[in-house]
């Protein structure tokens, strides 16, 4: 059977949506289970879900003891409900909090290609889903347990259905309930998961359309009586239980002191000039580096037909306030990315492309396989040894062959066995990378080996052998938090030192090793090192050394 034959066959229906998702959950699971927990959001928003779990107090956020007053709570309560079905708070099971991740990417693979099947038909519907659900930024933010996914998700689910309204008012007709419903469930459940970003993509969309068009009519068909009764119920209670729990706090504090200063400058480190996302999109995107050239040039030649223009207002204005955001995370523009796969789809499978296109298809194909491999490789010079080379050559291979195999197959005319043969290598090589690879780089994972080392001593809190908590003097990730538990106490010398009169064990970094040992000896308390774990704190570049303590035996009962 032929790629087309294929399109056609399970395009069709629901097919096309569904095998989608397929293609996500294939491209995201391999990571779910592999990879061991992320610092730093990964691990607060883990933690903080625990923390629900372990209190019943589901309405205020919390790290240990500090309140976290920067996003809503949607994530932590699909979270908690998948730790509460599959797993449990105190196992500490990392793919448990990741599995909402998972299915938000499925989401928005599954929406994109329902949305751009009314414009398109469905086997370009299918294909743009797959391109979305193979992307690598979409795929590693499927195994991570944060808010990104499921805003991909939310959000795209909310376009898809807005779209659909958009095409049945060109039509002369009235989108049906289901579909409106979607729309109002996406765009409420965006806003109960990251606040305002998927309600600013909808309505960028939604006013540009308008504007372009001259035509406001069909936004009167998006059901507002009902739906913002939805939007209530969806987003109400919280908002209301927040705001009497925190007297009003949690809303100034997540948007005077998380919102506002991304608007002005770039928080935590994280500011960027503009055109920081454009530059990066060809290796978040890879595969679809194959076709941002065509995407582009079918926007520009093709801008009059409705699903071409609609896929315009979705990208254009987000994208252009997002790289005029002073703070830039490699994440923010992924609610856009299914407007970038429904024109690479619409591109690829009309007719030949043309020479500029194809040739700035093939060298993005090649630099971003090439790139993305390098990286492999000076990953494993930095941080691996000789037992890993067969797991990063592999994956480096995958990684290369999917951008010089897509870039031949293009260069011969057949774009489509390009994107599909780069597909099926990107998602094998990104299965490499984030179950073989990435799993092996022991001097990036401090916090797993502290507590396995704790473990094999007998000394972890859940073992439930040696008095809790476990006292870190130097070392404050919070994955550190996730491994040993909520009253984990990361404090300075003197409550290591205190922690070793109470018999529990103490984690020393480095840098307040002398200071340890000084205040040890002032104090006369005595404790045997158990172990000694070194790498690197990727977080903040540092180089770490992390000792283990636990009281000597003679103080043992």
């Amino acid at each position: 059977m032929s790629l087309e034959a294929f399109l056609q066959r399970y395009g069709a229906g629901w097919r096309g949506p569904a095998l989608a998702a397929l293609i996500a959950l294939l491209a995201g699971l391999p990571g779910v289970f592999a990879m061991p927990p992320l610092d730093r959001d990964e691990s607060r928003f883990a933690q903080a879900t625990a923390q629900m779990l372990e209190t019943g107090d589901f309405v205020v956020i919390r790290f240990q003891d500090q309140p976290r007053f920067k996003k809503p709570v949607g994530i932590h309560w699909l979270q908690a409900g998948s730790v509460a079905l599959f797993s449990q708070a105190e196992a500490r099971d990392i793919w448990a909090y990741r599995l909402p991740s998972l299915l938000g990417a499925m989401l928005a693979a599954a929406a994109c290609a329902w949305g751009a099947g009314v414009f398109f038909g469905g086997p370009t519907g299918l294909l743009a889903g797959a391109i979305l659900g193979s992307t690598f930024l979409l795929s590693t933010e499927a195994f991570i347990a944060k808010t990104d996914a499921v805003l991909a998700g939310t959000t795209t689910l909310a376009m898809a259905a807005l779209a659909r309204i958009y095409a049945a008012s060109r039509e002369g007709g009235k989108a049906g309930r289901l579909t409106r419903l979607l729309f109002w469930l996406g765009l409420s459940g965006s806003i109960l998961v990251k606040g305002p970003v998927g309600l600013m993509v909808v309505i960028l969309t939604a006013i540009s359309l308008s504007l372009w068009d001259r035509k406001w009519r069909w936004l009167r068909d998006l059901g507002w009586v009902w739906g913002l009764i939805i939007l209530a119920a969806v987003v109400g209670p919280w908002a209301g239980a927040v705001t009497v729990a925190t007297d009003g706090t949690f809303w100034t504090t997540a948007f005077g002191a998380d919102l506002a200063p991304k608007l002005v400058g770039g928080q935590e480190s994280h500011g960027a000039p503009p055109g920081y996302h454009t530059l990066l999109t060809p290796l978040l995107i890879f595969p679809g580096a194959l076709l941002l050239p065509a995407a582009l040039a079918l926007g520009w030649r093709h801008r009059d037909e409705p699903g071409v223009r609609f896929a315009l207002c979705w990208l254009v204005p987000a994208w252009i306030v997002f790289e005029a955001t002073p703070t830039k995370l490699v994440h923010y523009t992924l609610p856009t990315y299914g407007a970038l796969a429904w024109l690479m789809a619409a591109a690829v499978l009309r007719a030949p492309l043309g020479a500029v296109v194809r040739w700035t298809g093939i060298g993005l194909s090649l630099f971003a396989g090439g790139v993305l491999a390098a990286g492999v490789l000076y990953l494993l010079s930095l941080y691996g040894d000789r037992s890993d080379l067969i797991a990063a050559f592999l994956t480096a291979l995958l990684l290369a062959g999917a951008g010089c195999v897509g870039a031949y197959l293009l260069w011969r005319g057949q774009a489509l066995k390009g994107l599909a043969a780069a597909l099926v290598l990107t998602i094998l090589g990104h299965a490499a990378f984030a179950a073989a690879f990435a799993p092996r780089l022991e001097p990036l994972w401090l916090s797993q080996r502290t507590e396995r080392a704790l473990s094999r001593a007998r000394l972890a809190p859940r073992q439930g052998f040696a008095p809790a908590p476990v006292a870190v003097a130097g070392y404050a990730e919070p994955s550190l938090v996730f491994a040993l538990g909520t009253p984990t106490d990361l404090g300075g010398v003197e409550d290591a030192v205190d922690a070793l009169e109470e018999r529990r064990p103490a984690v020393i970094e480095g840098r307040e090793q002398a200071a340890f040992e000084a205040a040890m000896k002032a104090r006369g308390v005595k404790a045997r090192e158990i172990g000694k774990i070194e790498g690197l704190d990727y977080s903040n570049g540092d180089e770490t050394s992390l000792r283990l303590y636990a009281p000597t035996p003679s103080e043992i009962p």
